[in-house]
């Protein structure tokens, strides 16, 4: 099993602060994975335009297994209502494609995986506008204890450009979570 101290988040955020390069998908969930080994909180993702590329990030790090449950993709909307529990409803209103849907999806996942912390998108990645919604449009949302965090996004570039853009951002979003939970100064 993978332990990680306070010195370890110290430096994966000290990585992360270097101005002069950009931050990578890796390094984010590094410290994610970190922030939540320390904290002791488990996490589990919802996933569609991404297709598991969030939860298969995270796995990427040694001690993964500390704080990943798990995750769901369900890149169909009728799977979004059979696996994550989305109202139909809410499908018939509006589609896949907006915020309400991206946080049902995230409190359906909390529920079915027991985890802390959940993070959900849906979108378009391209290469074409879907239901009159365009390439990068997404919607992203994180069901933590109390508490729901969304952010809707227009991302450009490529398929690939727009779903790893998808990534660090909720991957931010985890992190902007987990932080205030653990003590940096400790050793």
């Amino acid at each position: 099993m993978t332990t990680y101290t306070a010195a370890d988040l110290a430096q994966a955020l000290e990585a992360l602060s270097d101005s002069s390069l950009a931050a990578t998908e890796y390094e984010v969930a590094r410290a994610c994975v970190i922030a939540a080994t320390l904290a002791g909180r488990t996490v589990a993702t919802a996933e569609s335009l991404t297709a598991g590329l969030i939860a298969s990030t995270l796995a990427s790090v040694p001690g993964a297994s500390n704080v990943l449950r798990g995750g769901v993709v369900a890149y169909a909307s009728d799977l979004k209502v059979s696996l994550l529990g989305v109202p139909q409803s809410l499908l018939d209103r509006g589609g896949p494609i907006q915020t309400p849907v991206a946080e049902a999806m995230a409190e359906g996942a909390r529920r079915s995986t027991a985890s802390d912390y959940v993070l959900a998108c849906t979108g378009v990645a391209g290469p074409d506008d879907q239901d009159g919604h365009p390439v990068g449009e997404v919607h992203v949302a994180l069901a933590g204890p109390g508490s729901m965090r969304t952010h809707s996004l227009t991302l450009h570039g490529s398929r690939d450009d727009i779903r790893h853009g998808t990534v660090l951002v909720v991957l931010g979003m985890l992190l902007d979570a987990l932080l205030p939970l653990v003590d940096i100064a400790a050793n």
